[in-house]
């Protein structure tokens, strides 16, 4: 039986080299990560509930199981965490929340108030309601290792990882950081049962508590890889976060441009057009203090190259 990693007494808020070890896996080994919902661990029990400003503490949020030790992961290896599967919970929920979604009134913290959506998720489909039936789409929020220096909340971002949303961290897919700190520390948390692009309403996905199958491996990173690489059975992208949006899409793109120069022997000119016309490209969360940014390719294409 593989490990598993349990989520009662290992959350964590933030992805820090200074939390203790939880547990310790080997390059190629598969495992399973316990992930509880976004915010409170039990709060949400029954279709139809609300919630109240009790049950959110921000920024309390999106905790992650972790740290979880790598071992023999140094400083300047790539860790890929390859998601086998994941097993979701059979509520999930979402949310209007004041002040967080991509129309914040920041000032009076008004919008529309506190409006919840718990919703059964069971047998493939999120049940929005008794006509509207959402095919799921799995995937993991917050995915990271720890930065070079001090800590990230997992209500944040950067090079590392952390709540990053992007779509394609799921079943059949890869995410892979740099590591920069021994051990790794590999933090999993923050799933969702489907979300929509720019997760607009900020609590915006189906969030709900999974368990997860994962497989974790080494190798020695691309000196010009920073930010995360994702990798499915079709295409291969990078993700870049900032704030103004456009900053996102500049690091997403630049990482590409060096990924396809680098491993693919494509010039940076030629690579920098080929995206011109053939990039997939979006931003896949905007509530985030900093933003999400994707930028792909077909394997297709890059076959012609080989």
């Amino acid at each position: 039986m593989p490990q598993t990693v349990a989520k009662d007494g290992n959350i964590k808020y933030a992805l820090s080299p200074d939390y203790p070890f939880v547990a310790r896996v080997t390059p190629g080994e598969t495992f399973e990560v316990e992930c509880a919902i976004n915010i409170n661990d039990g709060v949400i029990t029954h279709v139809g509930q609300q919630l109240t400003p009790a049950d959110v503490t921000i920024p309390f949020v999106n905790g992650a199981t972790g740290p979880i030790e790598v071992a023999g992961a140094e400083p300047g290896d790539i860790l890929r965490i390859d998601v086998v599967d994941m097993a979701l919970e059979g509520l999930g929920f979402t949310s209007l929340w004041p002040g967080i979604g991509i129309f914040p009134d920041w000032v009076r913290r008004k919008e529309f108030g506190i409006q919840t959506r718990v919703v059964e998720v069971e047998d493939g489909v999120v049940h929005w309601s008794d006509t509207v039936k959402l095919p799921i789409q799995p995937m993991i929020g917050v995915a990271g290792v720890a930065p070079v220096l001090g800590a990230v909340p997992t209500v944040d971002n950067g090079p590392n990882g952390g709540n990053l949303d992007a779509q394609e961290v799921g079943p059949g897919n890869a995410i892979m950081f740099r590591v920069n700190q021994p051990g790794a520390h590999l933090f999993l948390g923050d799933c969702h049962a489907l979300q929509g692009d720019g997760e607009c309403n900020g609590m915006g996905a189906i969030e709900i508590a999974a368990r997860l199958t994962v497989k974790v491996s080494l190798a020695k990173a691309p000196a010009r890889m920073t930010w995360p690489r994702i990798e499915t059975p079709t295409h291969i992208g990078t993700l870049g976060c900032a704030r103004p949006l456009e900053d996102a899409m500049r690091t997403a793109f630049e990482e590409l441009v060096f990924w396809l120069a680098d491993d693919y022997g494509i010039s940076e000119p030629e690579a920098y057009m080929l995206l011109g016309q053939v990039a997939e490209a979006r931003c896949t969360q905007m509530v985030n203090p900093k933003y999400t940014y994707i930028c792909k390719i077909a394997k297709s294409v890059l076959a012609q190259y080989r």
